[in-house]
């Protein structure tokens, strides 16, 4: 069983690192930290690397302990979390790939199944709720510390509970209660407090925000400009996308946000409301994710982008 396989490779490796994706958001810093506190919890260790992340997850049990980098040349076990594709996984050829052991754990439905075992459920709304599972199937202690990355996970990718939910995300909210996990406060770290540049760059694309398809579409961008403008880092990007689709009468939010150092692209954000599956959009751009939440990357400007996009999503409307 895959799940076996995994501990075992886990209680015999001597060298371990935990990867994700590029620009991650809340569910891969809390399953990356997740894992690696629950490798503790084995009495091993294991080194988390990622080179940028934004501030707004730095009250996370364990931040202080992930690294930009490492000089270990070749681990006997590497894990992604909540990755779909090696392509976006940050150290995939420095570390990944040269490993002897590679284990992929997501919840993608486009996952590329790159690792030696994969362990993959796109029923589960984020990463970080299929390592409960995991962790108790491994009768490994789900403690507060443990807990506080579970739920961040669980509550971005689910939007604070509003999208991509299923009956077991309360039973594990309540259980993370129960454990002390102080849920109303991670909700107000991870979703609600935003930094100055934030506000400014929501304030830059509600002011470009267009509708479509007798409002059914909404559109938006910002660019590498606008970030310099308001002196952005790394996640301050994060939840414009969802602005547009909390409004009356729309079900697509589409948000472009020009790549820093790939300024002939833009990632593409896509977010539903009802029964339009972004996911099927994106991964007609070469990307994917699930129904209600997606992206993908395309090189090109942002109208010849916008109409690309536009014209794919107008197909999946009723």
């Amino acid at each position: 069983m895959t799940l076996d396989n995994i501990i075992e490779e886990i209680k015999k490796a001597e060298k371990i690192v935990i990867l994700t994706h590029e620009l991650p958001d809340g569910d891969a810093m809390g399953s990356s930290l997740a894992m690696m506190h629950a490798i503790d919890s084995l009495n091993k260790k294991a080194d988390v690397i990622i080179p940028e992340y934004s501030s707004c997850f730095n009250f996370l049990p364990g931040i202080d302990e992930i690294k930009k980098e490492s000089n270990v040349e070749k681990y006997d076990l590497a894990i992604a979390v909540d990755c779909a594709d090696g392509k976006i996984l940050k150290g995939y050829d420095k570390y990944f790939k040269k490993a002897k052991m590679k284990i992929v754990i997501d919840h993608h439905g486009s996952n590329k199944m790159y690792g030696d075992i994969n362990f993959v459920n796109p029923a589960s709304p984020a990463c970080c709720q299929i390592l409960v599972g995991m962790f108790e199937y491994f009768e490994i202690e789900i403690t507060k510390t443990i807990g506080t990355c579970i739920i961040t996970g669980i509550i971005t990718d689910t939007g604070g509970f509003d999208y991509n939910v299923i009956p077991e995300t309360f039973d594990f909210a309540a259980m993370l209660l129960r454990k002390g996990v102080k849920i109303s406060e991670v909700y107000k770290k991870a979703l609600k407090t935003v930094s100055k540049a934030s506000f400014e760059l929501n304030k830059i694309a509600n002011d470009r925000l267009e509708f479509f398809e007798n409002g059914k579409i909404a559109y938006t961008y910002i660019t590498e400009e606008d970030e310099k403008n308001v002196n952005a880092s790394i996640g301050d990007h994060e939840g414009i996308v969802d602005n547009g689709r909390n409004i009356e009468g729309v079900e697509v939010s589409i948000f472009l946000h020009q790549i820093n150092g790939k300024t002939n692209g833009y990632k593409i954000s896509l977010r539903s409301k009802d029964y339009v599956n972004v996911s099927d959009v994106c991964i007609m751009f070469g990307g994917g994710g699930h129904p209600r939440a997606a992206g993908a990357f395309l090189i090109g400007s942002e109208k010849q982008i916008k109409e690309k996009v536009i014209a794919e999503v107008k197909k999946q409307l009723k």
